[in-house]
């Protein structure tokens, strides 16, 4: 999908629907000179509600629509009839979706699941008719409530991607290469920092019919958690991850020191990233010979001390060496999970 269709954030204004005012009414029939009170109680105003929807997966259609107004509800009426109820504001939003309000950053609801619904503000009850207020000393009341006021706030929605393993690296780590070898997704690939501006999700299929969901991440820098580069914009995309695979290419000068660098910045982003199941894979190994591999597989495991339960492993998208291996490794994970 190209960029400027991903679109992961909004700001949208919600207001609810005002309750509809109660009737001030009276029993007027033949022969029935003096009926009592017959006021009908105002209708509720609309809710604005969230609903998830497995089908989208961007908030693009929300993009030029800033503004969601539910229905006010409607006047009660005589014969004690209740006014029409305010049609509720229906706000679907891709699965993964954080809306928290605004001003204060509070959040205020997580939808994960297709068809789950949340109530963003609820709409004005509607007023009692005057129906409500007779009693033994006041037997033809006049008063009616009004309906309840609507609600109104400017709300923030945020996009977190769903995936089982999130692709964690630099640009050019060979991402993109390798979710396009082993899915259907078709991200854009060349050889310059960014080529990939919005994630990508692909459906990796496994033995036995099965497959889990990977998320190529666009690439991090030294500093993105200070919002250098994109990091900021795409780092809470990687917070929905089951497994964070970690790549770092093979031509690489200090292997175990980019790896180092990249879990740096998740842990100043959110240190509970780190609590995740991690694995660490060595691409573009096509460019290394045997002897050369297993002195930096001695090398990684000398600096990565402490670092010895990471599975790691040396792969190649181009040549799919051990791309059969990692999604193996990737599967017992999960299964473990």
């Amino acid at each position: 999908m190209a960029s400027e269709n991903f679109i992961d954030y909004v700001k949208i204004y919600c207001q609810s629907g005002k309750g509809g005012p109660g009737a001030s009414s009276f029993r007027r029939e033949k022969f029935v000179p003096k009926g009592g009170p017959d006021g009908g109680d105002g209708g509720r105003g609309g809710h604005i509600i969230l609903r998830g929807n497995a089908q989208l997966w961007t908030m693009l259609h929300l993009k030029y629509q800033k503004h969601m107004i539910a229905d006010d509800g409607a006047k009660g009426l005589g014969k004690l009839c209740s006014g029409r109820q305010g049609e509720d504001k229906i706000i679907e939003v891709p699965l993964g979706t954080v809306a928290k309000d605004f001003e204060t950053g509070e959040q205020l609801a997580e939808i994960n699941e297709d068809g789950q619904e949340f109530i963003l503000l609820e709409g004005g009850k509607g007023g009692w008719g005057n129906n409500h207020f007779k009693t033994s000393t006041s037997q033809a009341p006049t008063y009616a409530q009004p309906g309840l006021p609507s609600l109104e706030s400017w709300v923030v929605l945020e996009l977190k991607l769903l995936a089982d393993v999130g692709l964690v690296g630099f640009p050019n780590a060979g991402k993109s290469t390798l979710i396009s070898t082993v899915s259907n997704a078709r991200p854009e690939i060349a050889d310059y920092p960014f080529t990939t501006l919005v994630p990508n999700l692909g459906i990796v299929g496994y033995k036995g019919g099965k497959s889990f969901v990977m998320a190529d991440i666009p690439g991090i820098i030294e500093g993105a958690s200070e919002g250098k580069g994109l990091g900021l914009r795409f780092l809470r995309h990687i917070e929905r991850n089951s497994i964070l695979l970690f790549m770092v290419p093979a031509d690489s000068q200090d292997i175990s020191k980019d790896y180092k660098i990249l879990l740096s910045e998740l842990e100043k982003y959110n240190p509970e990233l780190l609590t995740k199941n991690r694995m660490l894979a060595i691409t573009k190994c096509d460019l290394l010979d045997e002897e050369l591999q297993k002195m930096l597989e001695k090398d990684l495991k000398k600096k990565l001390k402490g670092e010895e339960s990471i599975p790691t492993i040396f792969i190649s998208a181009a040549s799919n060496s051990n791309i059969d291996k990692l999604k193996d490794a990737i599967m017992k994970l999960l299964e473990k999970k």
